[in-house]
């Protein structure tokens, strides 16, 4: 017999299984009542046209405090003000705590940083436009995509958020404004390096206060097939395929187990035919959308249906992709969906900062977040890795294009590569998992294969370890250029498990 479980495994179990009694009657109003305060505050503000004449008053006020930090001692480094449960990764930033705090929080315009993934579709899809890549959950942000990484299905023609940028406007270490474009003849070679140095960074060379993107074209539907595979192997026979058909706008793959992966291609649709299956997934009555993807891929027959284009860009929100169902177990139910559905999801944030300290001590022992972007070539043999170090289904199959330019990622091939984002995301049922050594197998593989891992994830990499995974003679350089070292924290220290907790 075992032993019996101790009364602090008990307790953690117990608030881990039973934190529904208080996110649903709590945390879903909560969230409810922020989204509708904010977007009927961003319909206001678009509406009136009001936020370029604010945007000079709220940058200015940057320059203000960095400037009366560079007139000080400069002993103390830069760091943004953002509350760490507002991030969205499931750790607090523990380095911003000895740090001078820079207020740059009043950035939620179009198109400031702290605009939401949510924010940029509602404005946007109703104008016939859309970003070509639009990352899933509605609370991602931009300056978190360009900061850090974002990927989407529509990756696989435009590469990551990075690449659909044109320029950025940063407040450097001594208050200056500047702009950082890919073609800026005014700002010369400077600028430019400037340009590809910043995404990786983490705001480590500035503060990032506004972008400009790239815009294209949309229609109201995604035309989306859906095609059941059986094995590892030719699922990713299926995402290769699809992903080098450019007649594909959108490319992503969800596998269940080693025996159950789907294929999912879409592409822009203007209307669905007469006898055409319509599914607003987005719909607060609708399954999760990876459980409706599962229950395609277990009949065995490829289907096809037309989504509602917002609907499909937010496909993962609703569940949080899968992560909803350690948090409210009978969520996908029926009823439940029918009567509280349209109160879903609860804000991450929100469910940050009021995770129990013994529910926070399982998920560092037990729960798993992180995306490992290797080359698809390599995606089976990734998929050995995570299953013997997590064994964790489902995973996100992402492919993308990564074309060879300048900056922190190592790819110099000098054409573009098919790369894919393996993300895992859940409670492992290993055994003998233990976070640090089991990352750092992860870690361990991702580098040999040539590959990166996302930066808001946990990192155990030592720092020999982390650069040579990531490229640092650019980032060297502007760090030296724009006197960056007294003023930021380094990407590796603020990205290191030592600066989280």
């Amino acid at each position: 017999m075992g032993a019996a479980p101790s009364e602090g495994d008990f307790l953690e179990w117990f608030l881990h299984r039973f934190r529904w009694v208080f996110v649903i009657p709590v945390l879903l109003p909560l969230s409810f009542c922020f989204d509708l305060y904010y977007a009927a505050r961003n319909w206001f503000i678009f509406k009136i046209q009001s936020a370029p004449k604010a945007h000079d008053r709220k940058v200015a006020l940057i320059q203000k405090q960095v400037r009366q930090w560079a007139a000080g001692d400069r002993k103390v480094k830069m760091c943004t003000a953002r509350p760490g449960w507002l991030t969205m990764s499931f750790r607090f930033p523990a380095y911003k705590q000895n740090m001078t705090q820079i207020r740059t929080d009043r950035l939620i315009d179009i198109l400031e940083p702290m605009v939401t993934m949510g924010q940029i579709t509602r404005t946007l899809i109703p104008m016939g436009f859309t970003l070509p890549i639009v990352p899933e959950l509605d609370d991602l942000t931009v300056g978190g995509m360009i900061n850090g990484c974002g990927v989407e299905s529509s990756s696989k023609k435009h590469g990551l958020f990075q690449h659909i940028c044109h320029s950025y406007e940063l407040v450097m270490a001594d208050g200056s404004l500047v702009t950082a474009a890919k073609e800026n003849p005014d700002g010369g070679a400077d600028s430019q390096a400037l340009f590809y140095g910043v995404p990786w960074s983490h705001g480590t060379l500035g503060f990032l206060v506004a972008a400009t993107l790239k815009i294209i074209p949309c229609k109201p539907y995604v035309k989306l097939t859906y095609t059941p595979s059986d094995s590892v192997k030719k699922t990713q026979d299926l995402l290769q395929a699809e992903t080098e058909n450019p007649e594909n706008e959108f490319v992503e793959g969800i596998l269940f187990s080693k025996n159950l992966g789907v294929v999912m291609k879409g592409s822009f649709c203007e209307d669905a035919p007469r006898n055409g299956t319509v599914n607003p997934i987005g719909k607060w009555h609708k399954p999760w959308f990876y459980t409706h993807v599962e229950g395609i891929g277990r009949g065995g027959t490829e289907k096809v249906e037309y989504i509602p284009l917002r609907d499909y860009y937010h496909r993962h929100s609703k569940s949080i992709f899968w992560e909803i169902k350690e948090i409210v177990p009978f969520g996908n139910n029926l009823f439940f969906r029918w009567f509280l559905g349209w109160l879903c999801p609860p804000k991450i944030s929100l469910l940050k900062v009021t995770t129990p300290g013994p529910v926070r001590k399982l998920y560092e022992r037990k729960h798993v977040i992180q995306d490992m972007l290797v080359p698809l070539e390599k995606m089976a043999d990734g998929v050995d890795v995570f299953e013997k170090e997590v064994d964790i289904y489902p995973l996100w199959l992402c492919p993308f294009v990564l074309p060879s330019l300048p900056g922190m990622i190592k790819q110099r091939t000098g054409k573009n590569q098919l790369y894919i984002d393996l993300g895992v995301y859940g409670v492992t049922h290993v055994k003998t998992y233990e976070p640090r050594e089991s990352t750092r197998r992860l870690e361990e593989f991702v580098r040999s294969v040539n590959g990166v891992q996302m930066l808001y994830a946990d990192t155990y990499m030592t720092e020999p370890e982390f650069w040579e995974m990531f490229d640092r003679s650019m980032y060297d350089w502007l760090r030296l250029k724009y006197d960056c070292k007294e003023a930021f924290p380094s990407v590796y220290e603020k990205v290191c498990r030592a600066a989280r907790y």
